[in-house]
Order: structure tokens, then C-alpha cells, then sequence
């Protein structure tokens, strides 16, 4: 069983930076993608930002330029560099696993943190 444990999330002030955490544990031989998605309350959850296995990123055009993804294989950690935080960043922040492979002869399946609360007071 694979599970995805968050860490780094808490309360900042505007103008602020956080790092968020995910490692994935279990049988674990690889994992294609890791992202991290939130969901602000009354809304849709939604893409912050994802990379692939070898590095390639994709970012929400809401945090380009402010959050880096980035990620540790031989760990199967992915992180997540949030500076100059505002106010409507706050969400709960969760981290995804797609295409979790147990070994190169099964498929892949994709997996959820618990979230991480992420609060910017202005």
C-alpha cells in the first residue's frame, strides 16, 4: 500500500514563504508524475503545480514566478517552495502521485495526500 504523507503547511504573513513536504511510502519502483493541488474553501480543488519523473514542471499561472516544485526520486519526495505568499493562496494543499508503479509489469494507479492546511493572513 502506498501512502503520501504531507508536512510544512501552518500560518504566515503576506509577503511570506512556506515549504510543503510530500514523501510517498510503500513498494514503490516509480512514479511518473507528482503535483500538488488546493482547495480554498467553497471552491474547486485545483492545480498548483506538477513534475514529472525527469523534471519537467508545470505551474497554475496564479503562482508562476512565486512557487517551485521540486522533487528527490531516490526519496520519492516532492516539494514545494511557496514565497511571497498572499491571502488567496490559502487552501489546503494536497499532494498527488500519478501513475504509481509497485513494478515495471503492473499498472500504475494514482494516490492522495490527507492535505496540509496553508493559511496567509493579510
Amino acid at each position: 500500500q502506498v501512502q503520501l504523507v504531507e508536512s510544512g503547511g501552518g500560518l504566515v504573513q503576506a509577503g511570506g514563504s512556506l515549504r510543503l513536504s510530500c514523501a510517498a511510502s510503500g513498494r514503490i519502483f516509480s512514479i511518473y508524475l507528482m503535483g500538488w493541488y488546493r482547495q480554498a474553501p467553497g471552491k474547486q480543488r485545483e492545480l498548483v503545480a506538477t513534475i514529472t519523473s525527469v523534471g519537467s514542471t508545470n505551474y497554475a499561472d496564479s503562482v508562476k514566478g512565486r512557487f517551485t516544485i521540486s522533487r528527490d526520486n531516490a526519496k520519492n519526495t516532492v516539494y514545494l517552495q511557496m514565497n511571497s505568499l498572499k491571502p488567496e493562496d490559502t487552501a489546503v494543499y494536497y499532494c498527488n502521485a500519478k501513475n504509481v508503479q509497485v513494478n515495471p509489469f503492473r499498472v500504475g494507479y494514482d494516490y492522495w495526500g490527507q492535505g496540509t492546511q496553508v493559511t496567509v493572513s493579510s
